[in-house]
């Protein structure tokens, strides 16, 4: 037997990460569940005392401070030892992004346990979902975003080490890459983009010598000076308002970057330029120079 709370919600399966269920549960010696299968995944943390997880054919001791992932549609089995027996939250889940984020925490079928320290905040999430239980919008956003904090808090005790296979350094290179496009206009160094890739600046620099040819400075430089390009091209804005729109502070350190990409100085590259009398192409200019103005207006205010 078990005391267990435990609630459903409505779900949009679109979504790109949603709480399908969420509970609390103190069982009593010997108390089992399975072997079943779940439609989604489901994340068990035991609070205290201690039990067993059996799934892909091995079984997994666990006592407190530990959680197992249950894989959809493996058949999955847990029970309570017969002596301390224990007590667990656990909370379903599912979305678009679901198994990408699961992959990124580490776990899997093959690797479904894991460590925390973080029992009391575990614990305080989901009791917090369990209060907000209503259909209403407010309770569905405070449980999905509660979702993201229940995952972050398992992901800071796991390690995140390299790994030496293409497919995974790839990973790395991408994900970099998608950081520098987003991020290009701001005052961003490789540090940055290293600690968002959670690897450290040498193995960044060996992925993206291996991937590119480059450094991922030479990268971030050639990506900001392209962009430039296309500004210095389309508008008719101040070299000062494109350096900042491309991640430069100090003018002078653009132009110079600027000069080492292109042997031109930003100005002498924009004097270089054809010209265009069609109107069309003017009107155009003059509705990116209006974005970009309004941007760097957004970017300066204080509040």
């Amino acid at each position: 037997m078990e005391k267990a709370y435990k609630l459903l919600f409505n779900t949009e399966e679109s979504d790109d990460l949603y709480v399908y269920c969420c509970g609390l549960s103190k069982t009593e010696p010997g108390h089992s569940f399975g072997p079943a299968l779940k439609p989604h995944f489901m994340i068990h943390f035991c609070l205290n005392g201690k039990g067993s997880f059996t799934i892909g054919g091995k079984k997994y001791p666990l006592k407190e401070g530990y959680g197992f992932l249950i894989v959809p549609d493996e058949l999955a089995y847990y029970v309570a030892d017969d002596i301390d027996p224990w007590t667990y939250v656990w909370i379903g889940f599912g979305g678009r992004r679901a198994e990408e984020i699961v992959s990124q925490l580490g776990l899997s079928l093959q690797q479904p346990v894991f460590k925390s320290d973080k029992s009391k905040e575990i614990y305080a999430l989901v009791k917090d979902m369990m209060e907000h239980n209503t259909f209403s919008v407010e309770d569905s956003l405070r449980r999905n975003g509660l979702l993201s904090l229940f995952l972050s808090l398992i992901a800071s005790g796991l390690s995140v080490t390299p790994k030496s296979d293409s497919g995974s350094a790839n990973d790395y290179v991408n994900r970099a890459q998608a950081y520098v496009r987003s991020n290009y206009c701001n005052p961003i160094k490789v540090t940055d983009i290293a600690d968002y890739v959670c690897i450290n600046r040498s193995y960044l620099y060996t992925l993206f010598e291996d991937a590119l040819g480059i450094s991922p400075q030479q990268y971030l430089s050639r990506y900001r000076i392209a962009k430039a390009v296309e500004l210095l091209q389309l508008t008719r804005l101040p070299i000062e308002s494109i350096a900042i729109s491309c991640g430069y502070s100090d003018p002078l350190v653009f132009s110079k970057a600027f000069r080492q990409e292109k042997g031109l100085s930003p100005s002498a590259y924009r004097k270089s330029l054809p010209k265009s009398n069609n109107a069309e192409s003017k009107e155009h200019l003059l509705q990116v120079e209006k974005l970009i103005e309004e941007h760097h207006l957004d970017s300066n205010d204080p509040n």
